[in-house]
């Protein structure tokens, strides 16, 4: 890294973008948060203010530090303006591979030299994008997890070119976050957490499909017995169903493995657009 990590991009502004850009600015970040569309800024703004005032009422934050907080938080349409200055950028877009291998594309152009680009993918390694960009050494994956403004966890994972340097600012980054950081030396498909949450949630779908339980028995017993804080249904419904979809979907493509197929209970889900809280019906039902 030829300089130190002062400004932060964050490209895309839904669940996972907008928490993560309010991380930046609540560690002394100036961040700008980039969406093509000026409505899910306006979404994202409302609800981090919701947020930041429901933390003053609890006392986790001081009026002058949500003041300074959102004085360093920029939102904007245009891509060049989100990167122009940025140190590290994050992309935080849906999980296709096409659509990231495109943003990255941009971002090798729009973006100063010595920027970090980081992908927040958890199922999509970085070396997947590295080779359309001319700056495969300052590529790496920085997986947070939902809600970031919860999770005190960040999976930090280099491909076979990522620098020292750049790991280093990358877990610097996070260190001033407040986030702990735990990095992965070498690529695997969906890191640690998902590979152990996407071995629970198989079974469960399996137990739940072929009649041994019903789903929400199951997430009871997940919470019960194995003193998990939620089951993994409603923990499905809680990251979005599609979320969890679309990382089977590239994992199947990969692999070939019919282990790996997303279930067809599950694609029957993402194609009614029941995904879980965010749409107001999932496995469950939050109208």
């Amino acid at each position: 890294m030829e300089k130190e990590v002062k400004n932060i991009a964050v490209i895309g502004a839904g669940s996972m973008g907008h928490q993560i850009a309010m991380l930046s600015v609540l560690g002394g970040f100036t961040t700008n948060l980039y969406d093509v569309e000026a409505a899910a800024l306006d979404h994202a703004e409302k609800a981090l203010q919701k947020r930041m005032t429901q933390w003053q009422e609890k006392g986790k934050i001081t009026d002058e530090k949500k003041c300074e907080a959102f004085a360093k938080l920029h939102m904007t349409t245009d891509l060049q303006q989100a990167v122009k200055e940025a140190d590290l950028v994050i992309e935080a877009v849906v999980e296709k591979l096409d659509v990231k291998r495109e943003v990255f594309k941009q971002l090798d152009v729009l973006s100063p030299s010595h920027a970090i680009l980081a992908t927040n993918s958890s199922s999509i390694v970085s070396s997947k994008v590295a080779d359309i960009t001319n700056r495969a050494e300052q590529i790496c994956n920085m997986h947070f997890f939902f809600p970031p403004l919860v999770m005190d966890c960040v999976e930090v994972m280099r491909n076979e070119q990522t620098s020292d340097a750049t790991v280093e600012a990358a877990l610097a980054y996070c260190k001033k976050i407040n986030r702990t950081a735990v990095l992965l030396h070498k690529e695997i498909n969906g890191f640690i957490a998902n590979r152990l949450l996407h071995a629970l949630t198989n079974e469960a779908l399996y137990l739940y499909e072929n009649g041994y339980a019903d789903f929400k028995e199951i997430d009871l017993i997940a919470k019960k017995a194995l003193a998990h804080p939620m089951g993994p249904f409603e923990l499905a419904d809680l990251s979005g169903i599609d979320v969890g979809y679309f990382a089977n979907l590239q994992l199947f493509k990969e692999t070939g493995n019919i282990i790996d197929q997303p279930s067809k209970i599950v694609e029957e889900k993402v194609k009614a657009g029941h995904l879980g809280r965010k749409t107001g019906k999932g496995w469950y039902d939050y109208s």
